[in-house]
């Protein structure tokens, strides 16, 4: 029995045939071969620069409409809970709390209790530590769900090209980021190992850094990364130790894609895992198991030894020991400022800059505490950060006995009459604890 097709019915399977050999060209050649060059056409900045005159349009489509209905349209309180006044000492607050500032008896007053009560309850509500490890909160609708209270102000509009966002970006970018992950990170593992069996030559130096960067490159493109690098003069050099804020854990990836850097940190299981285990065959990365006291050492003296070998890249190293959610910077460990050589800071915003700063060295008389803490101040201003003493550690582990003999002790010293000269001098050494 004969079959017959309509010369439209042809033409528009001839369509759908070039298109899908298109995209599938695209997707699984074209794609990826960009990406291992590190060669950018200018799509994903095209794509940035129209997605943020959408949200634009979409926010101020829907301040309109919520005029129109005489209601306050919901926005999110980026700026906590409580309204904080600026941090005073146990002493000017015990001072405040009697109402005579200035004449403070040194003895036990029943209203003092207010003052600790006020305290807990503030911690309670909006604490400094917890609010640092939720997402950060957007100040505009990104037209996703993350932040989306049920806005009732929506108009068909809106609503289609919500529709044709939801089309664009798990029909087109998802099946395009993918593709372009897995490629990179199957690359990244045959021709890491690949390199690892090659003798310990010059030659395999400038191949392992040629995989390195290829696969940062790669994974980069794969999230539609744009990264700004200020200040490249700065780059970090063979000579010192990098250190920087702890956002995510792909920022290793994200300086990476600069240059290549050894990194320091957790070893993982799984997937990260298996990528630690390959970088490390062919190029020195230090892993270690944060539970094992034994490692510390063995850390601290591979650190010594890997920054006196100038013919290795800069080490790179978090030192806030988690990641924090882009708003704040918190307490750095000082064993990476213990060693006495160059300290490259990087200042990481999620917007994403990365601003290289200025060398920094110890100074005379400064212990490892205060260079580390010097530090973490300068990263904070350049990303307009806030600047916390707090470890980022409290997270995953109880609190400390000695913050709360911190307290005690600067009370008791109030009552007894000693200096706030001794009250700071008792807070920085628990501090330090």
């Amino acid at each position: 029995m004969a079959t017959f097709t309509l010369p439209a019915d042809s033409l528009i399977c001839r369509c759908l045939g070039v298109s899908i050999t298109a995209w599938l060209t695209f997707l699984f050649g074209f794609a990826p071969l960009l990406a291992v060059l590190g060669v950018s056409v200018g799509i994903s900045s095209f794509y940035t620069r129209t997605l943020l005159h959408v949200f634009e349009w979409a926010n101020l489509h829907m301040d309109l409409r919520a005029k129109e209905k005489n209601r306050q349209l919901f926005r999110h309180d980026t700026n906590g809970v409580l309204d904080k006044k600026p941090q005073l000492s146990l002493k000017q607050e015990i001072q405040e709390l009697r109402g005579c500032a200035g004449c403070l008896t040194s003895e036990f007053n029943l209203t003092d209790v207010l003052f600790f009560c006020r305290k807990a309850m503030e911690n309670v509500v909006d604490d400094d530590v917890t609010k640092r490890f939720s997402p950060q909160k957007l100040d505009s609708w990104n037209l996703l769900t993350r932040n989306n209270h049920n806005f009732c102000h929506i108009s068909l509009r809106l609503k289609v090209v919500w529709v044709l966002g939801l089309l664009l970006r798990y029909g087109v970018l998802l099946p395009l980021r993918v593709t372009l992950a897995i490629t990179g990170i199957c690359l990244f593992l045959v021709l890491s190992t690949l390199v690892g069996v090659l003798p310990n030559t010059r030659l395999r130096s400038c191949l392992s850094d040629k995989v390195h960067l290829m696969g940062c490159h790669i994974c980069v493109r794969s999230l539609s990364a744009i990264i700004t690098y200020h200040n490249r003069q700065n780059k970090p050099q063979n000579d010192g130790i990098c250190v920087a804020n702890h956002t995510t854990p792909i920022d290793g990836i994200i300086l990476a894609n600069d240059r290549c850097y050894s990194l320091v940190g957790q070893l993982h299981g799984g997937l990260l895992g298996m990528i630690q285990r390959a970088m490390v065959t062919s190029s020195p990365h230090i892993w270690f198991e944060r539970a094992e006291v034994k490692d510390r050492h063995l850390v601290a003296k591979r650190l010594i030894d890997h920054v006196a070998d100038k013919t290795k890249h800069p080490v790179l190293i978090f030192p806030e020991g988690t990641c924090i959610n882009n708003t704040s910077v918190m307490m750095f460990r000082k064993s990476s400022f213990e060693l006495g050589c160059t300290i490259y800071p990087v200042a990481i915003k999620v917007r994403l800059f990365i601003s290289k700063l200025l060398t920094l060295r110890g100074t005379e008389g400064e212990d490892a505490v205060q260079f580390a803490n010097r530090v973490k101040s300068v990263i904070a201003a350049k990303g307009g950060f806030v600047d916390l003493k707090w470890d980022g550690g409290l997270k995953r582990a109880r609190v400390k006995e000695a913050f709360k003999e911190e307290q005690q002790e600067l009370y008791s010293r109030l009552v007894v009459g000693v200096s706030q000269g001794a009250d700071n001098a008792a807070s920085d050494s628990a501090k330090e604890s």
